[in-house]
């Protein structure tokens, strides 16, 4: 972190167990159970908590893009995140999409707005050369 960087927010979370544990915040706003994608298991798995997080940072930054476009976002604003966990020789991976829903907006506009949010919202700067990523306009 540079000298100038200001922390805005630390979140706080212990996990026991793996993929077969639990997650609780330091705050005790997440409390959940955890289980292996495609398992028998009643909880959530980190692939999908991974989506929740970038789909609703991403949307964040669809409305700051927008704000600065002088665009006004249509109501009907929608990301489906989509988080593969992959197998390659034994080694993991991710890879993942996000296919963001602006109806009513002009195709190429919308196209902008969101290029501009990806370049900006953490996790896609996070992510950046280290999964393949997949942004689709719809």
């Amino acid at each position: 972190m540079t000298a100038q960087a200001k922390r805005l927010y630390t979140a706080k979370v212990r996990t026991t167990g793996g993929r077969d544990g639990a997650s609780r915040s330091s705050d005790g706003r997440l409390d959940i159970r955890l289980s292996t994608p495609g398992g028998t298991g009643g909880g959530t798995n980190p692939e999908q908590l991974f989506a929740a997080g970038w789909s609703a940072c991403f949307e964040g930054a669809i409305a700051i893009a927008a704000r600065k476009m002088g665009v006004a976002l249509p109501a009907g604003l929608a990301i489906d995140a989509e988080v593969d966990l992959n197998t390659d020789d034994g080694a993991y991976f991710l890879s993942a999409r996000l296919n963001v829903n602006l109806p009513g907006l002009d195709r190429d506009l919308a196209r902008a707005v969101v290029d501009a949010a990806h370049q900006t919202c953490p996790y896609s700067r996070a992510t950046r050369g280290n999964i393949e990523v997949e942004i689709n306009v719809t």
